[in-house]
């Protein structure tokens, strides 16, 4: 099934759309038309292509660097994730993302850096 794409790129300032298909990867799809987006890995691990839903809705079953939580609130990982519907969608800053996924973990502990078995903290 086809659907329709509207994406607001923040850090261009520019706005794409496209038509594609519900069984391709979303940023597949994209690229296949000229429409270039931030990614990384292509595995849905990093937050590099992390877009938030303005609406519509993503099949998420193959993502695992996007929280279950972070998902309910309108985050998505293109690059693993299916259009389940006609969709509007913001690119988003990757250390925002990251931030929320991993920040309140590592906020929580000091870090300790290790040279030659001997702990130096580093600021």
């Amino acid at each position: 099934m086809s659907y329709h794409i509207r994406i607001h790129d923040r850090q261009n300032d520019k706005f794409y759309e496209a038509d594609i298909e519900g069984d391709r990867y979303i940023l597949e799809s994209l690229e296949s038309q000229g429409i270039e987006l931030p990614f990384s890995c292509l595995n849905g691990a990093c937050t590099a292509c992390a877009m938030r839903v303005k609406s519509g809705k993503i099949d998420q079953h193959e993502v695992i660097g996007l929280s279950k939580t972070l998902q309910d609130e309108g985050y998505a990982l293109i690059c693993s994730g299916y259009a389940q519907s006609d969709l509007e969608l913001e690119t988003q800053d990757e250390d925002e993302v990251y931030r929320l996924q991993f920040g309140n973990f590592f906020a929580k502990r000091k870090r300790h850096w290790f040279q030659f078995g001997i702990p130096i903290d580093h600021d």
